[in-house]
């Protein structure tokens, strides 16, 4: 399916159409956020629909204990903080989870690992190019 995603001021957050490659997923795979996955049952091949979705429908509501304050001595003192920016931070397993940075400090960096699109209603607009079992 080719895919646009909006947020509810209108700025467009992510597209397949741009780059001119659909995305494939099987329904399940984690690809999608399950609500998505929801709106998405039925639609067949040639299908073209504009699909609004709450947050906890979405990517959920902020979650408050997902935003850290670390010590500014945690980063190195040459990279450039500042608000806004996002950081890749590997986990003790060797995943990389983004955080984005929400203010800087000189003695600590707060840091918000919730999903970017979390708290936002948003608009998916998708085009089904085609359906495989």
């Amino acid at each position: 399916m080719h895919y646009r995603i909006t947020l509810e001021d209108g700025t467009v957050a992510d597209s397949t159409w741009e780059d001119n490659e659909p995305l494939a997923f099987a329904l399940g795979d984690g690809t999608l956020s399950p609500g998505l996955e929801q709106s998405l049952l039925g639609l067949k091949a040639g299908d073209h629909e504009t699909l609004m979705l709450a947050p906890e429908q979405g990517f959920g509501y902020k979650d408050t204990g997902n935003i850290h304050n670390l010590p500014r001595d945690d980063f190195d003192p040459e990279m450039p903080l500042e608000a806004g920016m996002v950081i890749g931070f590997t986990l003790p397993g060797g995943e990389e989870l983004p955080g984005m940075v929400m203010e800087v400090t000189e003695s600590h960096v707060q840091v918000d690992f919730n999903h970017p699109f979390s708290g936002h209603q948003l608009n998916f607009e998708v085009e089904i190019i085609s359906v495989e079992n």
